[in-house]
């Protein structure tokens, strides 16, 4: 398992919300839709780090690399992994 920090979040057209958990690195990120009833209700929390299971986590590329190592680090410093944001 590897901690990952929320370094993303969109709202989508179909009621779903994305998010994306980098590593601190930003090298590698899983990423999820969840439906904005889930969170709004309570049956999926969405907190400031997530354990995820490596071979989840997918390849970066490009310029999104540094931006999640920047938004990961600031994630971290400000929040603690079980940090509901």
């Amino acid at each position: 398992m590897v901690r990952c920090w929320l370094v993303e979040r969109s709202y989508g057209d179909r009621n779903l919300v994305t998010l994306v958990y980098a590593t601190p690195d930003g090298e590698r990120a899983v990423r999820k839709e969840v439906p904005m009833t889930a969170i709004s209700n309570g049956t999926v929390t969405v907190t400031a780090a997530k354990e995820v299971d490596e071979t989840a986590l997918n390849r970066v590329e490009g310029s999104r690399v540094e931006r999640y190592q920047a938004e990961a680090a600031r994630v971290s410093a400000a929040h603690d992994p079980d940090d509901e944001i």
